[in-house]
């Protein structure tokens, strides 16, 4: 079919109207990526610069000094970060990773939909508010402790793992399913010995990528978990522990130099944490993808 009768075709100047817009729009997304990049660059190097003399071997291996001294690390705050995003993950993971089957695999078409605005909703509450939330469910009445600071975390995660465990269950192709029933197994253990070793890529992705959102999460922690002693290392959840986002906020308020620095070379390592997760997470994503692709 030629130019001059294919309807597909534009003429004149609504042709070059429609060339120009869309020119124009993709200089807008690339001038938005670009100003992302920079402003992410920006502080990097803002972070690096204050963070680089206070980032030294004791950093990681010694607790945190007394008010008023030098020296000493966020060791406590290190330990204290790991053991609290651990229990937040054993909470979030399998809740997470469950739902998202139900939602998928066996959930009404209506029940789906409500679950899935839910979780919408539950994704952008403020997490000063699931904060204020766990203070007076959990703390008022029994003290703040790493175990009601690692359930505010895991109601940040749940939706996180879920949504992006049903993303990945979608993926998988509708033939492994069939051919699973059509051997006579129930839909779920179609779901255990298929579905879920195909697309156990894509829910550690998910898990990895929730982690790195909530060792960042600072409200958290702040009425669930921020009266501890700060100077030992503490391994004991039921009571309060330090952490990494709480160190970042109270020595940045002291009027201690040295506390300030350390509380920069802090958010440096968050921040390292934090970009390393996302990173990992996404390149197995993406691998996760090309393996369920190539199953179909």
């Amino acid at each position: 079919m030629s130019a001059q009768t294919n309807p597909l075709v534009g003429h004149g100047g609504r042709a070059r109207r429609r060339k120009l817009t869309g020119q124009v729009m993709e200089a807008l997304a690339t001038a938005a990526a670009v100003l992302a990049a920079v402003v992410l660059a920006i502080v990097l190097v803002t972070l690096t610069k204050r963070a680089l003399p206070a980032i030294n071997v004791d950093l990681f291996t010694q607790n945190a000094a007394p008010f008023g001294q030098t020296g000493g690390g966020i060791k406590n705050a290190i330990v204290g970060t790991v053991i609290i995003t651990g229990i937040a993950t054993a909470i979030a993971l399998p809740a997470g990773v469950l739902l998202a089957i139900f939602n998928t695999e066996f959930a009404p078409r209506r029940l789906a939909d409500l679950i899935g605005l839910t979780l919408n909703v539950l994704s952008g509450v403020p997490t000063i508010v699931i904060g204020v939330f766990i203070f007076g469910l959990v703390v008022v009445g029994r003290g703040q402790s790493a175990y009601a600071g690692a359930l505010g975390l895991s109601i940040v995660m749940l939706p996180l793992v879920a949504r992006a465990t049903e993303e990945v269950l979608r993926l998988v192709p509708s033939h492994l399913r069939e051919g699973g029933m059509a051997l006579g197994a129930t839909r779920a253990r179609t779901v255990i010995t298929v579905i879920l070793p195909t697309a156990i890529g894509g829910i550690v992705t998910a898990t990895i990528v929730a982690v790195a959102r909530a060792a960042g999460e600072t409200a958290p922690l702040l009425f669930t978990t921020s009266i501890f002693v700060g100077t030992t290392v503490n391994t004991d959840p039921s009571q309060a522990m330090a952490s990494i986002p709480m160190v970042i906020f109270t020595s940045s308020e002291q009027p201690d130099p040295h506390a300030q620095q350390q509380a920069w070379a802090a958010a440096l390592v968050l921040v390292v944490i934090v970009l390393a997760g996302s990173i990992a997470g996404r390149l197995l994503s993406l691998r996760t993808r090309r393996q369920i692709e190539q199953v179909r």
